[in-house]
């Protein structure tokens, strides 16, 4: 390779491609690490589609992999270096965010919260949002909405807001959270990522994309005095065609081709309490019950309620350490002892270890209140109660449920030898004192040695010791974030894969680790959140998976309650079998899987006998049948799917030309890298392989770039992936770039290159003249590059683009150190000016539709404007005309006054509003023309352009 293909190579692989072409994102594709498929490429082209563009509604059916599709548009805003992002998500999603931004894109992120938030405030910053080193910034709906007023300081380049379909009703004033940060965020670039945009009215539609562009539509009025009956003639073509710019939807049926999905098996195991725990479950059930209760405060009561009845449910030993704390909470409060009461609070969080803090950020904040002496005396009754509860509740030493294990482990295992899959179960529960009861009951069987947990903390001996292990092995590499919490998440995960058969997790690892290679999914503890559910289940039950995932769930045959909720979340959810899991309408008909929680409390604590328990859950799923609308679901298929009737033709176009660009991507990477780390670093034989034994840059990055092997694929776990931004990798490009090319001439052998190429053979034994110059080409905050290369045969023939690339592509040497001549290198500029004003009128050409997109938008917003207005004059015609009527109607005299009082108030109303709305028509094209014209000054065009080299060229 010559310094001038070395050049070239660089300027090619730092090209931004143009908006809504597979080059645009060719550097993301090639960073991450995950299997794409075309549907997700597709999804973030079309976020990234028109330069005028103010976001997008990634709209995908749950499981298609909305978060890959925005973690692509994440990757290619950071590798342009705009890095001041935000990502809004509901609480229990952060982590598994951050973790999946670090694994599948080597993104780095920080979830604030008001701890952390807090400390830094404390600390002296003005704003934590304000990061002094680049991090994608990651927090919930509720602390962001509460920090509105630090938000609207940053001039964020790209807000990424997960499950939005919760701030759908952002158009109705008393919805504050979505109201909050639609102010905040005013201006900003948007993607919003939802399965379920349209659930109940089109009325949330207009709220999701007014989050968005609030000149898509003119105002909640007039939008639902349009679109509010939609039909085959009116209304729904128009609707259609505005979203369409906007919403992006594709559906699992039309991507089987591409994305193979395996099924959910559901296998139910019922047991029966013994009398023990029947009586344990009575008592505590009836206390739960009761309308007062010092150990559960007013503020907080519903969601402590949940929790202890979770825990009454998982196992003795659950409940018997949350009444001993309950029992040490309320004497920390005879005692006044903030101390005492804040870790026996503590002793409850380390044991539920399902997220306590992301409990209460969306369940909300407990009050305190000071004791009264009669209030004292009551807890001291209280607080023997409680006490007599755990002694039962200790006593109890065999939990039938924990046998009835045994026997589900075993139908699953035979369930998946049948299968053919290997023998692997993860078993989830939500307290970690009954973690610990399963793994000493799990000891007596097979399986002992071949176990490992899974919780919040990882602090027990078995996985230190597993950790170091794998610190100790993988030592060098990339695998080592250096995050212990991190780490030893990815550790146990390998353990559980290459030794253990069964881990038993808290809700810990229902987030952010990825276990195809696992297939048995046991529910010791069955959550009440069917989107918690949906979580555990999609760690096994994803992408990659090569069989049926079975799913075990136990039933208390005793219990009403417990039998009614299973019924709901299994055949009105379809969790547990069927190829997708629950269905888009379904999950998004509940709101959120919290209110969902909410309505089972209320069951659980109303309820005192099988005939009332029966009336509420069959009032609730009545209500759920009711919500989920077929006519809805109608409207939502015809506006919101199939905008592309040649979806699959599409797909396949697009997966194709994604690998075309990732093999180029990775072709030239790996040549440019081997010729400039020649003499700096081990290269083996021919593998895409190297060994960085010494630093090859000494500079500020210096220790950015670890030593050890390097691979291009990454096949051994122990070495480190060699990617485009890599930070080895972009100092290699850097230096390339760098080169001074003068003139010389090249000599290329195509006789040594496998393969033949159609565009080349002619050329073999000719020569001419290249030249290749560079054009950047930046349009408000988009830009995009081109190589620009022109070239001739010395028999006057111009070479086409595609055989520029080609012949610099071909092994090159330097051959002498003489270039064109005077009248090759004019003709040569000419060229690659021609190419350059192509170039330009391609891209004014790709401009001018977008205003053009821009232009209709807001004419059709002027319109929707001027026919609000005209509502608010037919809606005071009519009571006009109610109040003449009523008029007419009274026989009374000061009755009849008092009405035409009315008629006179609306008549002058009516005057006014006549005269307001030629004022307000002009104030609305007045407003159409700025926004046209800060259009067309976000489409200036600023350029920046040089030369690279020109070169006389012989193909040999």
């Amino acid at each position: 390779m010559t310094p001038h293909q070395a050049n070239y190579f660089a300027h090619e692989l730092s090209r931004r491609g143009p908006s809504g072409s597979v080059e645009k994102i060719a550097g993301a594709l090639a960073d991450a690490k995950v299997d794409l498929n075309p549907h997700q490429v597709e999804a973030a082209l079309f976020a990234f589609k028109s330069p005028l563009s103010r976001g997008a509604i990634l709209a995908d059916e749950v499981g298609l992999g909305k978060t890959i599709e925005a973690g692509i548009l994440l990757s290619q805003f950071w590798a342009e270096k705009r890095q001041r992002i935000l990502l809004i998500m509901p609480a229990s999603l952060r982590k598994q965010w951050s973790i999946e931004l670090a694994e599948k894109f080597y993104l780095p992120s920080v979830i604030l919260e008001a701890r952390n938030f807090n400390q830094a405030i404390k600390a002296g910053e003005k704003n934590p949002f304000e990061r002094s080193e680049p991090e994608i910034v990651i927090c919930s709906f509720q602390f962001a909405a509460n920090k509105e007023d630090y938000l609207v300081g940053v001039p964020w380049d790209l807000v990424v807001i997960d499950e939005a379909h919760r701030l759908r009703n952002v158009y109705k004033p008393a919805s504050k959270t979505a109201n909050k940060l639609k102010s905040a965020l005013h201006g900003m670039r948007k993607v919003l990522l939802t399965a379920t945009p349209l659930q109940n009215s089109l009325m949330e539609l207009y709220g999701l994309v007014s989050l968005i562009d609030e000149y898509a539509f003119g105002d909640p009025k007039s939008f639902s005095a349009q679109f509010s009956r939609l039909d085959a003639t009116r209304g729904f073509a128009e609707l259609k065609e505005r979203l369409r710019p906007l919403c992006h939807r594709t559906l699992r049926h039309q991507v089987t081709e591409f994305v193979q999905y395996t099924n959910r098996i559901s296998l139910t195991q019922p047991f029966d309490p013994g009398a023990e725990e029947e009586k344990l479950y009575e008592l505590v059930s009836e206390y739960l019950q009761r309308d007062q209760l010092h150990a559960l405060p007013k503020a907080q009561r519903t969601l402590m309620t949940l929790i202890y009845r979770k825990l009454l449910a998982s196992s003795t030993y659950a409940i018997a350490g949350a009444l001993d704390s309950l029992v040490r909470k309320l004497n920390a409060s005879l005692r006044d002892d903030e101390k005492l009461r804040e870790n026996a609070e503590e002793d409850l969080e380390n044991d539920l270890d399902c997220g306590f803090d992301e409990l209460s950020d969306e369940w909300g904040e407990e009050e305190t209140v000071a004791l009264t002496a009669g209030e004292r005396l009551s807890i001291e009754d209280e607080i023997a109660e409680l006490e007599q509860f755990r002694d039962l509740a200790v006593g109890i030493s065999e939990n039938a449920k924990g046998e009835a294990l045994l026997i589900a482990l075993e139908k699953g295992f035979v369930s998946m030898q049948e299968n053919g899959a290997e023998k692997k179960a993860i078993i989830f529960t939500e307290s970690r004192r009954t973690q610990d009861y399963l793994l000493r009951r799990l000891a007596s069987t097979p399986y002992a040695d071949k176990i490992v947990l899974f919780n919040g903390s990882n602090s027990d001996a078995k996985s230190k010791e597993i950790y170091s292990e794998w610190k100790e092995k993988n030592a060098g590499t990339d695998r080592v974030t250096g995050s212990r919490t991190a780490d030893i998440r990815l550790a146990l995960v390998d353990y559980f894969k290459n030794e253990a058969k069964i881990m038993i997790a808290t809700e810990a690892a229902a987030e952010g680790i990825n276990l195809q290679f696992c297939s048995l999914v046991v529910n010791y503890d069955l959550p009440w959140n069917p989107q918690r559910i949906e979580q555990r289940i999609g760690r096994c039950h994803r992408y990659g998976q090569k069989h049926d995932v079975v799913v075990i769930n136990f039933l208390n045959r005793k219990n009403e309650a417990d039998q009614r909720v299973f019924e709901l979340l299994s055949e009105k959810f379809n969790l547990f079998s069927g190829v997708f899991g629950a269905s888009d309408e379904v999950i998004g008909s509940i709101e959120s899987g919290v209110d969902f929680e909410k309505r089972i409390v209320s069951i659980y604590q109303r309820c005192r006998n099988a005939e009332e328990i029966k009336a509420s859950f069959d009032a609730l799923q009545s209500e759920l049948e009711d919500s989920i609308n077929a006519k809805m679901n109608e409207t939502r298929s015809k506006l919101l799917e199939n905008f592309d009737a040649a979806v699959a033709d599409k797909l396949r176009t697009n997966q194709t030309k994604s690998r075309e660009f990732l093999s180029r991507v990775e072709q030239i990477l790996w040549r440019l890298t081997r010729h400039i780390l020649d003499d700096r670093a081990f290269f083996p034989g021919d593998e895409h392989a190297f060994v960085l034994a010494n630093p090859p840059y000494q500079s500020a990055n210096e220790n950015r770039i670890p030593l050890g092997r390097y691979e291009l694929t990454r096949e051994e776990e122990h070495a480190h992936r060699y990617r485009l931004h890599h930070p080895l990798a972009r100092a290699v490009i850097d230096e390339a770039r760098q080169f001074e090319c003068g003139p010389a001439t090249i000599r290329f052998d195509y006789s040594s290159t496998p393969g033949q190429s159609v565009d080349l053979a002619p050329l073999v034994g000719q020569s001419g003249t290249l030249r290749a110059a560079w054009l950047s080409v930046q349009t408000g905050g988009d830009g995009e590059d081109h190589l620009l290369l022109a070239g001739f045969t010395d028999g006057g023939e111009s070479l086409n683009e595609d055989q520029c690339h080609r012949i610099l592509d071909l092994p090159g040497r330097l051959a002498t150190a003489g270039g064109p001549d005077s009248t090759q290198e004019n003709h040569a500029k000419h060229a690659v000016e021609t190419s350059r004003a192509r170039t330009l009128e391609e891209i004014a050409a790709r401009h001018a539709a977008a205003f053009e997109q821009e232009i209709d938008k807001l004419e059709h917003w002027a319109e929707d404007r001027k026919a609000s207005l005209e509502l608010e004059l037919k809606e005071l015609d009519t009571k006009i005309r109610e109040a003449k009527k009523e008029s007419k109607v009274v026989s009374a005299l000061d009755e009849k006054v008092k009405w035409q009082q009315t008629v006179r108030k609306l008549e002058r109303q009516r005057a006014e509003r006549r005269r307001d709305i030629f004022e307000a028509q002009d104030a609305v094209e007045d407003k159409r023309d700025e926004l046209l014209e800060d259009a067309e000054t976000r489409l200036t065009k600023h350029l920046d352009e040089y030369p690279l080299f020109s070169i006389r060229w012989e193909v040999v």
